[in-house]
């Protein structure tokens, strides 16, 4: 090798070993700011969405849905007729009575209406969940209603604003709206309530199905109403199924059995099953719904 390649390819080399060993600094990283309780809090706004699909709501998709369609169906081969406008107490023409309010005939026909044309788009689902705790002893003492609150928290696993969702409201308080001599007065706390949509709703539904009804003693059914009840009451309209729970039944729930101590005072609770169901027979459709979850109903 002759001195000029050999000089050649040192420069060559010495070229490499500098780029080598040249690096740019690494960027200068801010410190997250830190919240009261010294945990940090990331720059930018977090929201947890839903990564999978719930178990019950699969369930529904699949199977309870076209049950319910199929069981609920009703056929009509020709269109409804259109509905009668009421005749109007006083004319909006005549100026006189312009303003004045017309009453409906033959007073609230809410309970009365036809439920929509069976079709995919009107098959009874399932809305939102509804938990509904009062504590009697709330009047004395306001501490008294730490426990249904956390209770509820813990059962629902609500939080107000959770995984960054402003609609998440969490678990709410219940003021009384009149005066009731010995009993209340309007905006004293006498309860609480949490509402459940998406997956906390199926995943409440889940526990309650296969965890708190089979362990209840005793328990025959939710009970409804016989067959010699008509259909077309205006309690039956609503599509809206309430369940009683017991206050032994709150130590049923996982959540708060495994630390069972924390409540010293068991509680009642009312469940709510808001359905998108309206018009004649709505709660019945709603019960046919709820069947298909595993939730058994029995005739009084």
């Amino acid at each position: 090798m002759s001195a000029p390649q050999a000089s050649r390819m040192g420069r060559t080399a010495t070229a490499a070993g500098r780029s080598l060993r040249r690096a740019r600094a690494a960027p200068e990283v801010k410190p997250l700011l830190r919240n009261d309780a010294g945990y940090p809090v990331p720059h930018v706004n977090v929201i947890v969405r839903d990564t999978h699909q719930p178990r019950m709501a699969d369930h529904y998709l699949n199977t309870v849905q076209e049950d319910v369609m199929y069981m609920s169906y009703v056929h009509e081969p020709f269109s409804r007729k259109p509905v009668r406008p009421p005749r109007l107490a006083y004319d909006p023409a005549d100026p006189y009575v312009k303003h004045r309010y017309n009453p409906p005939l033959g007073g609230n026909r809410y309970f009365q209406r036809q439920p929509p044309p069976s079709s995919p788009d009107s098959v009874v689902r399932l809305e939102r969940i509804q938990i509904h705790t009062q504590a009697k002893n709330v009047l004395t003492t306001r501490a008294n209603l730490l426990g249904p609150i956390m209770a509820l928290r813990a059962i629902s696993g609500a939080t107000e604003r959770g995984g960054g969702q402003h609609t998440s409201t969490g678990v709410q308080l219940v003021h009384g709206h009149k005066n009731v001599p010995n009993w209340t007065r309007p905006g004293a706390p006498l309860g609480a309530k949490v509402d459940l949509r998406g997956p906390p709703m199926w995943d409440f539904l889940s526990v309650f199905v296969e965890f708190v009804l089979p362990r209840m003693r005793e328990f025959q059914g939710v009970r409804m109403e016989g067959s010699s009840h008509a259909l077309d009451k205006p309690s039956s309209a609503s599509g809206v199924v309430s369940i009683g729970l017991p206050p032994q039944a709150l130590s049923l729930f996982p959540q708060i059995e495994v630390n069972f101590d924390a409540y010293p005072n068991a509680f009642g609770m009312h469940i709510h099953f808001i359905t998108n169901a309206t018009g004649m027979g709505a709660q019945n459709r709603a019960r046919t719904l709820l069947s298909g979850f595993q939730i058994p109903f029995a005739r009084s």
